[in-house]
């Protein structure tokens, strides 16, 4: 998969409303009562992806959403999936690709 940069990039408030529906995952399977919706493993700062055909669970910085090609990856997320379902955050690319993507923005 070639990640390509889009002209049409979310804002700041569109990512925190994705960010927020996926977080709702947490309140339904009795995460953390301190009101983000997140998993105890998660630290501050941070949100957890599924990834690849295994749907395995990466925990990434927030720091990741300014970046054009981890938004590339967040509007197939919403065209493939949707945002609006009970899997989590779920990022429609090859664990391989993932991990050098996000290794290069480290």
């Amino acid at each position: 998969m070639a990640i390509r940069k889009s002209s049409k990039l979310p804002q700041a408030p569109i990512l925190k409303q994705i960010l927020k529906r996926c977080s709702s995952l947490g309140k339904k399977q009795g995460y953390d009562g301190d009101g983000d919706g997140l998993p105890m493993d998660v630290p501050k700062g941070h949100f957890p992806v599924y990834v690849g055909e295994n749907r395995r669970r990466y925990v990434v910085p927030i720091s990741f959403l300014s970046h054009p090609e981890f938004q590339f990856l967040l509007q197939r997320a919403e065209e493939e999936f949707g945002f609006h379902h009970d899997m989590g955050l779920t990022i429609p690319c090859e664990e391989v690709v993932f991990r050098s993507l996000t290794s290069m923005l480290r």
